[in-house]
C-alpha cells in the first residue's frame, strides 16, 4: 500500500519550454505578503510608501544570488563537476543564511543612501522576513527537502498531520521528519511575537535583533534533525554555527545598545 503513495507534483506548469515550479511561486508569495506587510508598516512609521519597493528591486536579487552562491560554495565538491547545475534555483538549494547576508548588505547601504535609520528599515522588515520564511518553508515541502531523518509513518500520524503531509515525507520508500514544518511553525509563531513587540514600543533595532535571536535559537535545533545540511566538517553543521554566532551577536549588539539607551530612539516616536 505504502508503496503506491505519489508525491505532489513539484510542478505547477509545464507548456513545452515554460515550466514553473511551486517551488518559485511559494517563495514569491512570501516575498510579496511580506513587501505588502512591511509597506503598510512604512507609511505608518512615516516613511515614504515606495520605501520598501525601492528596497526590495535591489535586495531580491542580490539575496537570491547570495543564497545560492553560499549553497554552492559549501557543496563546491559536487558544483565543481557539475557547473551545470549551479542555475537550478528551481530545484532547491538556496541557503537562508546567505539570502540574509546579501539583504542586510543590500538594506545597510540602501539606508545610508537615502539617509534612513538602518535599525527602523529592519525593524519594520523583521516580521516581514520571518513571515516569508515560514511561507517559503512549504516550497521545500513541495520539492521533498530539508526534512529530518528516517522515521514510521505511526511516528507522523502521532503528530497528528494532515494526511497530505504525510504522504509527501514518504520519500524513496521511507518516510522522514517534516523539518520543514517543525521550522515554519517556529517562524510563524516568531511572526506572532515580533507584531506583539511593536506595541511594547522597544529601542529602534531591538525588534529586529529579536527576529535575529528567535529564528536563530529554533534554526540551531532543527537544523540538527536534518539530512541534508551544508557541512563544515564530517560533525560540524554550518548552519548550527552560523545560528550560534548570530544569536551571540544580536545578544551582544542588544545589550551595547541598550548600555547607550538615552542616546537610541524608539521603534515608535513618542508623542510630545
Amino acid at each position: 500500500m505504502e508503496t503506491q503513495i505519489q508525491p505532489l507534483d513539484p510542478l505547477l506548469i509545464e507548456l513545452g519550454p515554460l515550466t514553473i515550479h511551486w517551488y518559485g511561486v511559494i517563495i514569491a508569495a512570501g516575498a510579496m505578503l511580506g513587501l505588502w506587510l512591511a509597506t503598510r508598516e512604512s507609511v505608518r512609521q512615516g516613511l515614504a510608501r515606495e520605501t520598501f519597493m525601492d528596497v526590495v528591486l535591489y535586495a531580491i536579487p542580490i539575496a537570491i544570488i547570495s543564497a545560492r552562491a553560499y549553497y554552492v560554495i559549501f557543496r563546491w565538491d559536487y558544483y565543481s563537476v557539475h557547473p551545470a547545475e549551479i542555475v537550478k534555483i528551481w530545484e532547491g538549494g538556496i541557503a537562508i543564511h546567505g539570502a540574509l547576508i546579501g539583504s542586510f548588505i543590500t538594506a545597510y547601504v540602501f539606508a545610508r543612501k537615502r539617509g534612513i535609520s538602518f535599525w527602523k528599515l529592519a525593524d519594520i522588515a523583521a516580521p516581514s522576513l520571518i513571515l516569508g520564511q515560514a511561507i517559503g518553508r512549504w516550497g521545500n515541502f513541495m520539492n521533498q527537502e530539508a526534512h529530518g531523518g528516517e522515521v514510521t509513518r505511526i511516528f507522523l500520524e502521532n503528530l497528528h498531520l494532515p494526511t497530505f503531509i504525510i504522504n509527501q515525507m514518504y520519500i524513496d520508500g521511507h518516510y522522514y521528519q517534516p523539518a520543514f514544518l517543525y521550522e515554519s511553525v517556529w517562524n510563524m509563531i516568531g511572526f506572532a511575537i515580533l507584531l506583539g513587540l511593536r506595541r511594547v514600543n522597544l529601542k529602534q533595532g531591538e525588534i529586529f535583533l529579536s527576529y535575529v535571536i528567535w529564528y536563530s535559537i529554533g534554526r540551531f535545533y532543527i537544523e540538527g534533525l536534518r539530512t541534508d545540511s551544508l557541512m563544515l566538517t564530517e560533525t560540524l553543521r554550518i548552519g548550527q554555527l552560523f545560528s550560534i554566532a548570530l544569536i551571540v551577536a544580536g545578544i551582544t549588539i542588544w545589550k551595547i545598545r541598550r548600555s547607550k539607551e538615552n542616546a537610541k530612539p524608539n521603534y515608535v516616536k513618542k508623542q510630545s
